[in-house]
């Protein structure tokens, strides 16, 4: 008879953590060895209790998913992680991938899915949800971005804090007319046109993120 597989599941809200565990206990192709409220904690109970698989959150407080996957990886842990998120953009799908887990599926994924996913993933391949492999067909398909410079993206900071060009002018030391060339590098650079989608689109990708840059 198969052994059942060994199965972490690490997440910060305690109504997901008691889903996901009903959910796997109660197949037999499943033992849930462990439940971890943030990426420290999984990495101790994954050591100690060595998962075959480890459902990983990504935003949660003290020690984020993405941290705890590099660190699982550089380990000598066997286990595969797989990335179970509310969130898919740029800035959550890429350092998750780029930091070594296996697959990579958000929260509303049905519980067939979900289960042939853990499946797969023990198995050592590679699972996307279809929004995650639509967005990452797309970054491979389309042409390299070209980087914001230090003073776009100082330019840019001031804009997403509400500033108008000739605020954003005085605090740079610089003309309004300087700062409108600018932004309409930035516009190029990010495919928008204007203000508002800028902004949207540096927050996306990782640009910009709440509270600084």
């Amino acid at each position: 008879m198969t052994e059942p597989i060994r199965l972490l599941i690490v997440d910060d809200h305690p109504v997901v953590r008691d889903g996901l565990r009903g959910m796997f206990t109660g197949d037999p192709g499943f033992e849930v060895v462990g439940e971890a409220a943030d990426g420290a904690e999984a990495l101790a109970l994954a050591a100690r209790h060595h998962p075959d698989v480890v459902l990983m959150d990504l935003r949660m407080p003290g020690m984020d998913g993405v941290t705890a996957i590099g660190r699982l990886v550089r380990s000598d842990s066997t286990a595969k992680v797989l990335v179970l998120t509310t969130y898919d953009t740029d800035a959550d799908v890429l350092p998750a991938i780029e930091a070594g887990a296996t697959g990579y599926l958000l929260k509303d994924a049905p519980r067939d899915e979900l289960v042939r996913a853990v499946r797969a993933a023990a198995r050592g391949e590679s699972v996307l949800s279809p929004a995650v492999a639509g967005r990452l067909m797309g970054r491979l398909r389309a042409p390299a971005e070209e980087p914001l410079s230090h003073r776009e993206l100082e330019v840019l900071t001031l804009v997403a804090r509400g500033s108008t060009n000739r605020e954003a002018a005085a605090q740079l030391f610089i003309s309004e007319a300087t700062v409108k060339t600018h932004l309409l590098h930035v516009y190029a650079k990010l495919g928008v046109n204007d203000r508002a989608a800028a902004v949207a689109v540096a927050y996306d990708r990782g640009l910009l993120t709440p509270g600084g840059r």
